[in-house]
């Protein structure tokens, strides 16, 4: 035998304590018996392997969606909650009283951008593209759009516009008859007009999900795949309107396709079609009377989140179905991004949807289209005057109106 290998062992030998010596023969033992469950197993019980990869697996899932949706309410908007005034803190109350066990939380105007670069920044998922973004964009409601977004990539839970008042209990939001672990997604029918679809001002709008309310646990692929999608739509705009992203210009239409309700729509039905392995298109949800769920993602239908909307069949918010109620009080966006608006026939959405309503102001555009050009500009000052007169009229009565309360409040302080 080599003298350096009787050295060594020599030299080990004396370094591990007795006791060790005289029981190794059954450590050895052990650890073989040992291998040979992990290999073969026992009879009637699973594999020590299978044991922990299994457990390995649970963990790893869990720790990014899990079987149960974070509980959590978000909501963004100007100002603390602190500052709110006092509609807006009504109807956010309504979150906190019917959920109790949930965490509340709103981000501002103030914080957003630090929230943004801590989860997006080099600490984060080291997205920097996202924070360049996010930092450049002076749009406010692209901004409102792609934080909701990013709120729930990371956190997960129920994000609500400021103006959405929570009628149920989120508990409420999934149907007995599915399991929590099996939903990744809640959303609710917004629009559903597909007879619309080819229209040239309504069509890209007539078939979509709710944004304004919407339940999802965190690092669903379809909320970064959404995000990525914004971010290379707003790029494609400010190289074709040959500014920086700070100076886009977008009018209604773009924004609701761009970062809104169609954009979240054609986001998740592409996520559906890449679960199921089919192409799932409107058609599954058109005339949806009941809760359907299709590639771990739920859709509710429209009174749930958008009920008294006075299209889609939307119901109204007493019914048993509708969970939350927008007030609308915050939209005012639109004055930034106008729609389209006729100068003679106004804006084809202040039909609301109605079919007989459309085809009346779609053919008395195209009327107009063919006029003389003289004609258009007489009917057009006509308008205009009309919309003066309609000014002032309503601008008296409610100097009237306001009058009239100070006459009859009372004097609280006596004569």
């Amino acid at each position: 035998m080599d003298n350096k290998y009787i050295s060594t062992s020599l030299q080990f030998g004396k370094r591990v304590p007795k006791l060790v010596q005289k029981n190794l023969p059954l450590y050895l033992a052990c650890i073989i018996f040992f291998i040979f469950l992990s290999k073969t197993g026992s009879i009637g019980a699973p594999k020590i392997t299978d044991v922990l990869k299994r457990e390995l697996y649970t963990q790893s899932t869990t720790s990014v969606l899990g079987s149960q949706f974070p509980r959590k309410i978000w909501q963004t908007w100007k100002v603390d909650p602190l500052e709110f005034s006092a509609r807006d803190l009504t109807v956010a109350r309504t979150w906190v009283l019917k959920n109790p066990g949930h965490r509340y939380e709103v981000l501002t105007d103030n914080n957003d951008m630090y929230y943004v670069e801590l989860h997006f920044g080099p600490t984060g998922f080291n997205r920097p593209d996202i924070v360049f973004m996010y930092r450049s964009l002076t749009a406010k409601i692209i901004k409102a759009d792609l934080l909701r977004y990013l709120i729930m990539y990371v956190e997960g839970g129920v994000y609500a516009d400021i103006d959405v008042e929570a009628l149920k209990p989120i508990d409420r939001f999934i149907p007995d008859r599915y399991h929590e672990r099996d939903v990744n997604m809640v959303v609710s029918v917004e629009i559903d007009q597909p007879y619309f679809k080819d229209h040239p001002i309504l069509g890209r709008k007539s078939m979509s999900f709710c944004q304004w309310t919407f339940m999802c646990k965190p690092r669903l692929p379809v909320m970064m795949r959404l995000v990525d999608n914004i971010i290379h739509w707003l790029n494609d705009v400010a190289k074709k309107q040959g500014v920086p992203i700070s100076e886009i210009a977008l009018d209604f239409d773009e924004v609701i396709s761009g970062t809104g309700p169609s954009a979240f729509t054609i986001a998740i039905l592409a996520e559906m079609s890449k679960k199921t392995g089919k192409h799932v298109t409107w058609d599954t949800f058109h005339n949806l009377a009941e809760s359907k769920l299709v590639g771990g993602i739920l859709v509710l239908p429209v009174e749930a989140f958008a009920a008294g909307q006075g299209h889609s069949d939307s119901g109204n918010h007493y019914s048993r179905g509708a969970l939350a109620k927008h007030h609308y009080h915050a939209s005012g966006w639109p004055s930034s991004h106008p729609r389209y608006s006729h100068p003679v026939h106004g804006e084809v959405e202040k039909c609301n949807w109605d079919v007989e309503c459309v085809k009346l102001w779609d053919y008395s555009k195209a009327l107009f289209e063919k006029l003389p050009v003289e004609e258009q500009e007489k009917q057009i000052r006509e308008k205009e005057e009309e919309r003066r007169i309609a000014q002032m009229e309503a601008e008296a009565e409610a100097l009237k109106a306001a009058e009239a309360a100070k006459v009859q409040s009372p004097n609280v302080f006596g004569s």
